[in-house]
Protein backbone atom coordinates (compact mmCIF):
# COMPACT_ATOMS: atom_id res chain seq x y z
CA UNK A 1 0.00 0.00 0.00
CA UNK A 2 1.39 3.44 -0.84
CA UNK A 3 1.18 6.32 1.40
CA UNK A 4 2.35 9.31 3.13
CA UNK A 5 4.10 6.37 5.60
CA UNK A 6 5.10 3.90 3.42
CA UNK A 7 7.49 1.22 4.50
CA UNK A 8 7.29 3.06 8.21
CA UNK A 9 6.71 1.32 11.40
CA UNK A 10 4.38 3.09 13.82
CA UNK A 11 4.12 2.27 17.32
CA UNK A 12 0.97 3.18 19.35
CA UNK A 13 0.22 3.00 23.14
CA UNK A 14 -2.95 3.28 24.53
CA UNK A 15 -4.19 2.19 21.11
CA UNK A 16 -7.18 -0.28 21.46
CA UNK A 17 -9.81 2.12 21.45
CA UNK A 18 -10.35 6.32 21.35
CA UNK A 19 -7.78 8.50 19.49
CA UNK A 20 -4.87 5.78 20.04
CA UNK A 21 -7.06 3.31 17.79
CA UNK A 22 -7.74 6.24 15.22
CA UNK A 23 -3.55 7.23 14.89
CA UNK A 24 -3.03 3.75 14.55
CA UNK A 25 -5.82 3.28 11.52
CA UNK A 26 -5.16 6.69 9.60
CA UNK A 27 -1.52 5.57 9.98
CA UNK A 28 -2.46 2.48 8.36
CA UNK A 29 -4.42 3.85 5.72
CA UNK A 30 -0.86 5.82 4.89
CA UNK A 31 1.09 2.74 4.33
CA UNK A 32 2.55 2.19 7.96
CA UNK A 33 2.54 -1.10 9.54
CA UNK A 34 1.57 -0.36 13.20
CA UNK A 35 1.79 -2.15 16.94
CA UNK A 36 -1.58 -1.27 19.25
CA UNK A 37 -1.13 -1.74 22.36
CA UNK A 38 -3.17 -1.38 25.81
CA UNK A 39 -3.35 -2.77 29.05
CA UNK A 40 -6.21 -5.67 28.44
CA UNK A 41 -5.23 -8.70 26.01
CA UNK A 42 -8.56 -8.92 25.16
CA UNK A 43 -8.85 -5.91 24.12
CA UNK A 44 -5.47 -5.73 21.68
CA UNK A 45 -7.25 -8.39 20.62
CA UNK A 46 -10.38 -6.70 19.10
CA UNK A 47 -8.23 -3.90 17.55
CA UNK A 48 -6.17 -6.02 15.90
CA UNK A 49 -9.09 -8.35 14.34
CA UNK A 50 -10.56 -4.93 13.05
CA UNK A 51 -7.46 -3.36 11.72
CA UNK A 52 -6.93 -6.82 10.39
CA UNK A 53 -9.75 -6.52 8.36
CA UNK A 54 -9.45 -3.36 6.84
CA UNK A 55 -6.29 -4.44 5.78
CA UNK A 56 -3.86 -3.16 7.85
CA UNK A 57 -0.57 -4.48 8.09
CA UNK A 58 -0.82 -4.89 12.33
CA UNK A 59 0.28 -6.55 15.40
CA UNK A 60 -0.48 -5.78 19.19
CA UNK A 61 0.30 -6.77 22.50
CA UNK A 62 -0.96 -5.96 26.07
CA UNK A 63 1.39 -3.22 27.50
CA UNK A 64 0.85 -1.34 31.19
CA UNK A 65 3.16 1.96 30.28
CA UNK A 66 3.69 2.80 33.62
CA UNK A 67 6.11 -0.61 34.15
CA UNK A 68 8.94 -0.09 32.09
CA UNK A 69 9.89 -3.60 31.53
CA UNK A 70 6.39 -4.04 29.72
CA UNK A 71 6.90 -0.70 27.66
CA UNK A 72 10.92 -2.89 26.90
CA UNK A 73 8.46 -5.45 25.78
CA UNK A 74 6.90 -3.87 23.15
CA UNK A 75 9.38 -2.63 21.53
CA UNK A 76 10.95 -5.91 21.34
CA UNK A 77 7.68 -6.82 20.03
CA UNK A 78 7.84 -4.20 17.36
CA UNK A 79 10.82 -5.08 15.99
CA UNK A 80 10.39 -8.78 16.14
CA UNK A 81 7.14 -8.42 13.92
CA UNK A 82 8.62 -5.66 11.29
CA UNK A 83 12.22 -5.46 12.27
CA UNK A 84 12.63 -1.71 13.23
CA UNK A 85 10.41 1.10 14.67
CA UNK A 86 10.08 4.37 12.76
CA UNK A 87 7.63 6.33 14.77
CA UNK A 88 6.43 5.98 18.12
CA UNK A 89 3.58 7.61 19.54
CA UNK A 90 2.70 8.00 23.37
CA UNK A 91 -0.60 8.33 23.90
CA UNK A 92 -1.49 5.95 26.73
CA UNK A 93 -3.53 8.03 29.51
CA UNK A 94 -5.95 7.97 32.42
CA UNK A 95 -8.40 10.96 33.41
CA UNK A 96 -8.83 10.75 37.32
CA UNK A 97 -12.77 11.84 38.45
CA UNK A 98 -14.04 15.19 38.13
CA UNK A 99 -13.70 16.81 41.49
CA UNK A 100 -11.70 18.37 44.28
CA UNK A 101 -8.22 16.79 44.84
CA UNK A 102 -8.81 16.05 48.35
CA UNK A 103 -12.07 14.04 47.33
CA UNK A 104 -10.46 12.55 44.70
CA UNK A 105 -9.57 8.80 45.51
CA UNK A 106 -5.41 8.87 46.02
CA UNK A 107 -5.82 5.55 43.48
CA UNK A 108 -7.78 7.56 40.88
CA UNK A 109 -5.37 10.15 41.40
CA UNK A 110 -1.82 8.42 41.84
CA UNK A 111 -2.84 6.09 38.29
CA UNK A 112 -3.25 9.28 36.35
CA UNK A 113 -0.01 10.22 37.37
CA UNK A 114 0.99 6.43 36.72
CA UNK A 115 -0.07 6.60 33.31
CA UNK A 116 0.44 10.06 31.87
CA UNK A 117 3.29 10.87 34.05
CA UNK A 118 5.47 7.70 34.05
CA UNK A 119 4.08 6.10 31.24
CA UNK A 120 5.33 9.03 28.95
CA UNK A 121 8.36 8.77 30.77
CA UNK A 122 8.79 5.10 29.87
CA UNK A 123 7.96 4.74 26.53
CA UNK A 124 10.04 8.03 25.88
CA UNK A 125 12.66 6.90 27.35
CA UNK A 126 12.65 3.34 25.97
CA UNK A 127 11.95 4.55 22.25
CA UNK A 128 14.63 7.52 22.51
CA UNK A 129 17.26 4.98 23.26
CA UNK A 130 16.28 2.83 20.59
CA UNK A 131 16.29 6.34 18.01
CA UNK A 132 19.24 7.61 19.29
CA UNK A 133 21.40 4.78 18.06
CA UNK A 134 19.82 5.02 14.93
CA UNK A 135 19.91 8.70 14.78
CA UNK A 136 16.61 8.28 13.40
CA UNK A 137 12.92 7.93 14.30
CA UNK A 138 10.58 10.09 15.55
CA UNK A 139 8.73 10.63 19.23
CA UNK A 140 5.18 12.16 19.42
CA UNK A 141 3.93 12.40 23.01
CA UNK A 142 0.28 13.40 23.14
CA UNK A 143 -1.13 16.63 25.23
CA UNK A 144 -4.09 17.57 26.60
CA UNK A 145 -6.01 19.85 29.19
CA UNK A 146 -4.04 21.88 31.49
CA UNK A 147 -0.80 21.11 29.18
CA UNK A 148 0.17 24.85 29.25
CA UNK A 149 -0.01 25.42 32.57
CA UNK A 150 -3.10 27.31 33.77
CA UNK A 151 -4.61 26.18 36.81
CA UNK A 152 -7.94 23.56 35.91
CA UNK A 153 -9.82 23.13 39.01
CA UNK A 154 -11.90 19.74 39.68
CA UNK A 155 -8.98 17.98 37.44
CA UNK A 156 -5.73 19.00 38.99
CA UNK A 157 -4.41 15.39 38.65
CA UNK A 158 -4.78 15.21 34.79
CA UNK A 159 -3.73 18.99 34.11
CA UNK A 160 -0.88 18.76 35.76
CA UNK A 161 0.35 15.48 34.29
CA UNK A 162 0.06 16.94 30.88
CA UNK A 163 1.78 20.50 32.01
CA UNK A 164 4.61 17.71 33.17
CA UNK A 165 4.61 16.40 29.61
CA UNK A 166 4.61 19.40 27.72
CA UNK A 167 7.49 20.47 29.42
CA UNK A 168 9.33 17.15 29.18
CA UNK A 169 8.63 16.45 25.22
CA UNK A 170 9.93 20.10 24.56
CA UNK A 171 12.72 19.90 27.51
CA UNK A 172 13.96 16.59 24.97
CA UNK A 173 13.46 18.19 21.78
CA UNK A 174 16.02 20.78 22.96
CA UNK A 175 18.67 18.49 24.42
CA UNK A 176 18.58 16.14 21.46
CA UNK A 177 17.57 18.79 18.49
CA UNK A 178 21.10 17.33 16.41
CA UNK A 179 20.54 14.08 17.27
CA UNK A 180 18.38 13.11 14.06
CA UNK A 181 15.86 12.12 16.03
CA UNK A 182 12.03 14.47 15.95
CA UNK A 183 10.54 14.71 18.93
CA UNK A 184 6.76 16.21 18.74
CA UNK A 185 4.03 17.54 21.43
CA UNK A 186 0.83 16.93 19.86
CA UNK A 187 -2.35 18.42 21.51
CA UNK A 188 -5.49 16.87 20.16
CA UNK A 189 -8.11 19.07 21.03
CA UNK A 190 -11.54 17.73 22.21
CA UNK A 191 -12.55 14.21 21.00
CA UNK A 192 -15.93 12.24 20.59
CA UNK A 193 -14.57 9.49 22.70
CA UNK A 194 -15.30 7.94 25.97
CA UNK A 195 -12.82 9.88 27.18
CA UNK A 196 -14.79 12.74 27.02
CA UNK A 197 -18.07 11.62 26.49
CA UNK A 198 -18.53 8.84 29.62
CA UNK A 199 -16.41 10.60 32.74
CA UNK A 200 -16.40 9.51 36.38
CA UNK A 201 -17.23 12.24 38.67
CA UNK A 202 -16.79 12.56 42.79
CA UNK A 203 -20.47 12.04 44.31
CA UNK A 204 -21.99 15.60 44.93
CA UNK A 205 -20.02 17.11 41.99
CA UNK A 206 -21.81 15.53 38.81
CA UNK A 207 -24.26 18.45 38.47
CA UNK A 208 -21.24 20.93 37.71
CA UNK A 209 -20.75 18.76 34.16
CA UNK A 210 -24.45 19.36 32.97
CA UNK A 211 -22.66 22.06 30.67
CA UNK A 212 -20.42 19.36 29.19
CA UNK A 213 -22.72 18.08 26.20
CA UNK A 214 -23.20 21.73 24.97
CA UNK A 215 -19.56 22.14 25.30
CA UNK A 216 -19.13 19.13 23.51
CA UNK A 217 -21.44 19.78 20.73
CA UNK A 218 -20.07 23.44 20.23
CA UNK A 219 -15.91 22.39 20.18
CA UNK A 220 -15.41 18.56 20.00
CA UNK A 221 -13.99 16.75 16.54
CA UNK A 222 -14.59 13.10 15.98
CA UNK A 223 -11.10 11.21 16.66
CA UNK A 224 -10.58 10.60 13.21
CA UNK A 225 -9.70 14.37 12.78
CA UNK A 226 -6.86 14.86 14.72
CA UNK A 227 -5.85 11.33 13.76
CA UNK A 228 -5.21 13.41 10.43
CA UNK A 229 -2.95 15.62 12.00
CA UNK A 230 -1.03 12.01 13.73
CA UNK A 231 -0.07 11.21 10.23
CA UNK A 232 1.38 14.83 9.17
CA UNK A 233 3.64 14.79 12.03
CA UNK A 234 4.68 11.08 11.87
CA UNK A 235 5.00 11.88 7.71
CA UNK A 236 8.28 13.35 6.10
CA UNK A 237 6.67 17.00 5.43
CA UNK A 238 7.54 17.59 10.03
CA UNK A 239 11.64 15.80 9.15
CA UNK A 240 13.95 18.44 10.25
CA UNK A 241 11.49 20.24 12.53
CA UNK A 242 11.64 18.70 15.91
CA UNK A 243 10.24 20.70 19.02
CA UNK A 244 7.27 21.55 17.48
CA UNK A 245 4.40 21.97 19.41
CA UNK A 246 1.28 21.58 17.50
CA UNK A 247 -2.29 22.17 18.53
CA UNK A 248 -5.33 20.76 17.10
CA UNK A 249 -8.24 23.03 17.65
CA UNK A 250 -7.35 26.84 17.09
CA UNK A 251 -8.97 30.09 18.10
CA UNK A 252 -10.87 30.37 14.82
CA UNK A 253 -13.13 26.77 15.63
CA UNK A 254 -13.71 28.10 19.18
CA UNK A 255 -15.33 31.03 17.60
CA UNK A 256 -17.03 29.20 15.43
CA UNK A 257 -18.44 26.07 17.46
CA UNK A 258 -19.68 29.17 20.10
CA UNK A 259 -21.52 31.11 16.92
CA UNK A 260 -23.06 28.31 15.61
CA UNK A 261 -24.28 27.23 18.75
CA UNK A 262 -25.53 30.96 19.50
CA UNK A 263 -27.67 30.64 16.03
CA UNK A 264 -29.38 27.36 17.16
CA UNK A 265 -30.36 29.04 19.81
CA UNK A 266 -31.36 32.12 18.42
CA UNK A 267 -33.35 29.98 15.46
CA UNK A 268 -35.01 27.75 18.27
CA UNK A 269 -33.64 24.35 16.61
CA UNK A 270 -33.57 21.52 18.96
CA UNK A 271 -29.70 20.55 20.41
CA UNK A 272 -28.62 17.22 18.33
CA UNK A 273 -28.56 14.46 20.59
CA UNK A 274 -25.29 13.38 21.64
CA UNK A 275 -23.95 10.61 24.41
CA UNK A 276 -22.95 11.77 27.61
CA UNK A 277 -22.89 9.94 30.58
CA UNK A 278 -21.45 10.82 34.00
CA UNK A 279 -20.84 7.70 36.63
CA UNK A 280 -20.15 8.68 40.17
CA UNK A 281 -17.45 7.48 42.56
CA UNK A 282 -17.47 7.85 46.76
CA UNK A 283 -15.39 11.22 47.60
CA UNK A 284 -12.17 9.61 49.26
CA UNK A 285 -12.83 12.10 52.62
CA UNK A 286 -14.68 15.36 53.79
CA UNK A 287 -12.79 18.17 53.10
CA UNK A 288 -13.71 20.43 55.94
CA UNK A 289 -15.78 23.87 54.69
CA UNK A 290 -13.36 26.77 54.79
CA UNK A 291 -13.49 28.94 57.85
CA UNK A 292 -13.86 32.47 58.35
CA UNK A 293 -10.68 34.16 59.84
Amino acid sequence: MTGVLSDKVVVVTGSSRGLGFEIARACAAEGARVVVSSRSGAEVERAVAELSAAGAQVSGIACDVSDRGQVEDLLAHALAAYGRVDVWFNNAGYPAPYGPTVAVPSEDFLQTIQSNVVGTYNGSIVAMCYFLARRAGKLINILGRGDTGGAVPMQSGYASSKSWVRTFTLSLAKEYAQSGVGIYAFNPGMMSTEFLTRVEAVVGYEGKLKVMPTIIRMWSNPPEVPARRAVWLASSATDGKTGLEIHEVGRGQFLLGALREGLRRLTGRRAPQGTFEVLTVPAATEAPAARKP
